[in-house]
């Protein structure tokens, strides 16, 4: 896939992010974009309006949980004629935007099907990635490297997958268990899977998940048991379902 004429979508999962989001979409590279999806997951606030107001299509995702917002994008993109490369990053402004063109660029020179922009191998902002939330991300990926044999360092939502690659995968968790789901099927796959260093700073507001205790240990459990439904193959049929982030 050259750089040249290829299509790049981007779907940003959202929940009540009427004061971050706009920072996301002002700060995404348009240029080289082709369309903007905000997945709104029930916000109750402005987080519609501001995203229609920064150029991007608003999509609902009625049934709570990240891995349903990030669906609901997906579904759209599909139904509208899908891109070459589809992008994921959160609405909190957590993650740097401008820093797309690098994530996207080994797909684009066809070295890659999936991109993890990796937080640990960047720089992170003092306090922007909680104690709970280094803890929780080491654990799984020393856990997909024991039952997978990969080396993973971070499950950071800010990434990027060709679309036919990411089709294959059949994604389907509708919560917490999201990226680490893409990110072991992808391995199953045999998908073409590379980490880039991505810049991290402290979110606009409160997280829904490492910001409780109680979203902390959820999300801790959905994506260890992620994990290790997707490494015996098919596993029961559901897990406790959550929230969006």
């Amino acid at each position: 896939m050259s750089n040249a004429g290829a299509s790049i979508d981007v779907v940003i999962p959202a929940l009540n992010e009427e004061v971050s989001l706009p920072l996301v979409l002002a700060a995404l590279p348009h240029p080289i974009l082709r369309r903007i999806v905000v997945a709104d997951n029930g916000s109750q606030d402005g987080t519609a309006r501001v995203a229609r107001a920064g150029g991007a299509t608003v999509v609902p995702a009625a049934r709570r949980g990240y891995g349903s917002a990030c669906l609901a994008g997906l579904d759209h993109l599909r139904q509208s004629g899908p891109p070459d490369v589809v992008v994921f990053i959160d609405a909190d402004y957590s993650d740097h935007p401008e820093e797309l063109p690098g994530l996207v660029a080994p797909i684009l020179a066809g070295t890659a099907d999936l991109v993890i922009g990796s937080r640990v191998l960047g720089r992170r902002e003092r306090g922007a990635l909680l104690p709970q939330a280094r803890a929780g991300n080491l654990v799984a990926c020393l856990l997909i490297r024991l039952l997978y044999g990969h080396r993973y360092t971070d499950l950071g939502p800010f990434r990027a997958a060709r679309w036919q690659a990411l089709e294959r995968l059949g994604m389907a968790d509708p919560d917490f268990g999201w990226t680490a789901e893409m990110q072991v099927k992808a391995l199953r796959a045999g998908l073409r899977v590379v980490e880039v260093p991505v810049a991290y700073r402290r979110r606009v507001g409160v997280s829904k998940i490492t910001g409780t205790v109680t979203g902390t240990l959820c999300a801790g459990y959905k994506i260890l048991w992620t994990v290790l439904r997707h490494s015996r193959g098919r596993g029961p049929e559901r897990a406790p379902d959550e929230g969006t982030e």
